[in-house]
């Protein structure tokens, strides 16, 4: 049997190579301006609105990180959740969704908060509450949807209230954001079975 290498979650692959070689090119000296120039959302009084650079970094922040542990941390959780919201929410509306979730985050972050921003725990927040919605139905919370809210989003908003700390709150906002998109109606997969046809007894015999 061959085995070959499928390029299987195209979101969150591209996602973390971009990331992973934005880093590349800042630390290792070729471009050290390129992540807070290009990867990073300015805070309070920074963002200009006639300043396209400003406008693109609202997205582009969540591809930036500081080191290869913050990279290492936020994209080994991307690369394994991307697959399998791909696989249920199709893997453009995910890019959506985090389009959406980098937005928000880093306009917000503009508005509130001096301290400039990067990194994409904000995106990986909305996948893990996003994720807990796999497989609910219309008209019902899932129960892993509201112990991953007491277990993840609890904890930030503790440690936001304790140290009033800007990755806390790219975190909720984050989680919020995935919270609406899971109460949004996936994609169908698949072919409805076919009906089945009523059962007209066993043939006759030719007798």
């Amino acid at each position: 049997m061959k085995m070959k290498i499928k390029y299987n979650a195209p979101t969150a692959l591209t996602f973390t190579f971009i990331s992973a070689l934005a880093l590349l090119l800042s630390v290792k000296g070729l471009f050290p301006s390129l992540t807070p120039a290009w990867f990073t959302a300015g805070g309070r009084g920074s963002f200009s609105p006639a300043s396209l650079r400003g406008w693109i970094t609202l997205f582009t922040h969540v591809l930036g990180h500081r080191d290869l542990d913050h990279l290492l941390s936020n994209c080994s959780l991307i690369l394994l959740l991307g697959p399998i919201l791909e696989l249920t929410y199709g893997s453009l509306r995910l890019l959506l969704m985090i389009l959406i979730t980098a937005g928000i985050t880093g306009a917000l972050n503009a508005l509130l908060f001096p301290t400039a921003l990067l990194g994409a725990s904000g995106v990986v927040f909305m996948m893990i509450l996003l994720a807990s919605f796999t497989n609910f139905k219309k008209g019902e919370i899932p129960l892993t949807f509201i112990l991953v809210v007491a277990l993840y989003l609890g904890r930030e908003i503790a440690a936001s209230i304790r140290s009033d700390s800007v990755s806390q709150f790219a975190h909720i906002m984050g989680g919020l954001c995935g919270s609406l998109f899971g109460f949004s109606r996936p994609r169908q997969r698949g072919t409805p079975l076919p009906k089945e046809e009523p059962f007209a007894g066993p043939p006759e015999d030719g007798l």
